[in-house]
């Protein structure tokens, strides 16, 4: 499994509207081969984190340089204050 977490700084009073383009842009995305999961999250101190999970690494690659991504991607850019802060992760153990 590979699993990318990003950090992300969103402008004040766009959470809502983000929101809806993050559940939107699920649905285009969740078609990829190898997707497994796609979370927005908010921590109790206010902040937001967003975690992908994808069966590989190849597999997330694929779908992150894909036309489709190309097209999502500028609007959910265009509600943060600052590009996310990313880590990627691949599952040493179960």
């Amino acid at each position: 499994m590979f699993v990318m977490m990003a950090d992300v700084q969103l402008k004040d009073g766009a959470e809502e509207d983000f929101k809806k383009w993050f559940s939107e842009s699920n649905k285009v995305l969740a078609n990829f081969p190898g997707f497994i999961s796609r979370r927005f999250l908010k921590a109790n101190d206010g902040g937001y984190r967003i975690i992908v999970e994808h069966e590989s690494k190849e597999t997330f690659i694929k779908m992150h340089n894909s036309p489709e991504h190309d097209k999502l991607h500028p609007e959910g850019h265009s509600y943060m204050s600052a590009p996310p802060a990313r880590k990627t992760f691949s599952i040493a153990a179960e």
